[in-house]
């Protein structure tokens, strides 16, 4: 059985909630889908204990390539909020572990699905949750297919072109469809996708976050399940 973790982004009582849950299920196996410690309150401790997962198949995101070619097309704001969330995980994480995160894979094709972080195409371009015109494009040539992917922090599943089943099972320590609650996934032994929320405390995590300087707009996030 399989546990699909995506985003977690450094918040480890939502990941810990989410482990408590799948012990439960019987996994005995991973796919991690990426960012896995920027932008959240405990970047070291998450990344140490997604490295007991075993065995597990580690993909990169976004946040681990932004640790080293961060964005810069974007409003002065945004700039401003990511480049201060990044400086504050790198100055956290050995140098090793930066490189580690940055060598990782980008996708996966398995038996069961094709898995990436945001889309095949691209680690920061996501599918919606309702059918676009850009679809298509951002399938990159896949068809016929599962395409499980995260990156918008939004828990869905529904149809796409070429006959794709596309399913985003949400982020594990920020989602932002409007549910607090740890968002992931389970694949069972006869191949079925099951999404899942797993609730926990967030004091902790909010908490955290209101020392860092940046970190009011992940608090709300944190609390709300969405943007402020």
């Amino acid at each position: 059985m399989l546990g699909i973790l995506y985003d977690v982004h450094g918040n480890l009582p939502a990941l810990e909630a989410v482990l408590a849950e799948a012990e439960g299920e019987g996994i005995d196996e991973w796919l991690l889908g990426g960012d896995y410690c920027a932008f959240g309150p405990w970047p070291v401790e998450t990344l140490a204990r997604l490295r007991q997962l075993e065995p597990a198949t580690w993909l990169r995101g976004n946040g681990e390539r932004w640790l080293v070619d961060p964005p810069t097309e974007m409003a002065a704001e945004q700039r401003a909020f990511i480049f201060a969330a990044l400086a504050s995980a790198i100055a956290e994480l050995p140098a090793q572990d930066v490189d580690a995160l940055v060598g990782l894979p980008t996708l996966a094709e398995r038996e069961d699905a094709f898995y990436c972080h945001g889309s095949p195409l691209s680690d920061v371009e996501s599918f919606p949750p309702v059918p676009a015109e850009e679809d298509l494009r951002l399938l990159a040539g896949v068809k016929e297919r599962q395409v499980v992917f995260g990156h918008s922090h939004l828990q869905f599943r529904r149809g796409g072109p070429a006959e794709t089943d596309l399913v985003n099972p949400g982020s594990v320590g920020m989602p932002l469809d409007g549910d607090p609650r740890a968002g992931w996934a389970i694949r069972r032994e006869e191949g079925d996708l099951e999404l899942r929320r797993t609730a926990y405390d967030v004091t902790p995590a909010v908490a955290k976050m209101r020392a860092y300087d940046w970190g009011e707009r992940v608090a709300q996030r944190l609390l709300h399940g969405r943007d402020p």
